[in-house]
């Protein structure tokens, strides 16, 4: 049974472990991050401002598919505004004593940095509210009739936020967030500058070539393309090459059963369940992770968001379509739809 291959899958950054390569990655400055042009240019304008007015910037709100560098750019920030940095994570802060605890350390202008802030405890959400808007906390000290309000102020602070799935987010903490900037995916291009720039960690060299034949397999990810750099190193120091060419790259990214598009051999029994089983859909999300043997949260949050940005298959009120692109790429011809099939995939309605 094939399984996601986690080489290629941008995994949540809490779960993730990163190599001494991974860390050696990471831009420094603003000017160093790639990609994100329109971001990092009101970015730098939002810093600036900041440090014009010697204020605390407002707080971010980071958000968008894992691996596109959320973490990354809030440590940038807190270098380019010249403060501290403490980073945590919403699952780990269950209690509002332990946000207190963490709110408290604080220097005046520091950077709280919250990775998968859409985690964090409802009641623990309560008590940041205050914190973020006032720069104060409201806390209950004891129980029952000997219970009382303490309220403690705060410095001014910049809270930076990471989420994958801002559509979790409540309300009231979302309208909180001065600065929302959403990452979006990569181009091939982008990434390849990526490649070229981290290769020179591994001792070797690369052509233009080898770093775009890496680059157009990296699920449009910088975190995809670091790892998939890193092995096809493997594979050249083994051989004994120096230079990293199209060629190489593309052997050893076949043997790591990365195919043209990224795709692995998970993905492409996934879309081949539903194009010869199904006859292209729709089919249910329950359907395919019991014919897959997989749970349904890795078919929604691993193995389909990168399918769905490539155009391969689509979302519908009745169930999962793979579309023509998906049959051209798997080499098979489509089928001659039914009427319903060909409404629901021009609908582009999301179940």
């Amino acid at each position: 049974m094939s399984s996601p291959n986690p080489i290629i899958r941008p995994e949540k950054p809490s779960e993730k472990i990163e190599s001494e390569a991974e860390q050696q990655l990471r831009p420094q400055r603003l000017a160093e991050f790639i990609g994100q042009s329109s971001l990092k240019s009101n970015l730098s304008v939002f810093i600036q401002a900041a440090a014009m007015r010697k204020r605390a910037l407002d707080h971010v709100l980071l958000y968008g598919p894992p691996g596109l560098g959320k973490t990354t750019l809030a440590q940038i920030i807190s270098r380019e505004l010249g403060v501290g940095f403490r980073a945590t994570s919403g699952p780990i802060i269950t209690r509002a004593g332990d946000l207190a605890a963490i709110l408290t350390n604080l220097q005046p202008h520091d950077v709280l940095f919250i990775d998968e802030i859409h985690r964090l405890n409802p009641a623990v959400e309560e008590v940041l509210y205050p914190a973020m808007e006032d720069f104060q906390l409201d806390l209950m000290i004891g129980e029952g009739p000997a219970a009382r309000s303490v309220r403690i102020d705060l410095p001014p602070f910049t809270l930076i936020a990471a989420t994958t799935r801002s559509g979790l987010l409540t309300k009231p903490l979302r309208e909180r967030f001065g600065i929302p900037l959403p990452l979006q995916f990569y181009t091939a291009e982008e990434l390849k500058d990526i490649v070229l720039r981290a290769v020179n960690i591994h001792g070797l060299k690369i052509t233009d070539s080898g770093a775009l034949e890496i680059a157009k397999r990296s699920r449009a990810t910088p975190r995809v393309a670091g790892r998939l750099l890193q092995r096809v190193c493997d594979f050249a120091t083994v051989q004994g090459a120096k230079e990293i060419d199209a060629k190489l790259a593309d052997g050893a990214l076949q043997k790591l059963d990365v195919d043209a598009k990224g795709l692995d051999a998970m993905d492409r029994r996934y879309l081949r369940l539903i194009a010869e089983n199904y006859n292209g859909g729709p089919v249910g999300v329950e359907t395919i992770s019991a014919a897959l043997s997989e749970q349904r949260d890795v078919i929604e949050e691993v193995v389909e968001p990168y399918l769905i940005q490539q155009s391969f298959i689509q979302r519908t009120p009745r169930g999962r379509m793979v579309t023509d692109n998906a049959y051209a790429h798997l080499g098979m011809n489509a089928p001659k739809r039914a009427p319903e099939q060909i409404s629901l995939l021009a609908s582009g309605d999301d179940e």
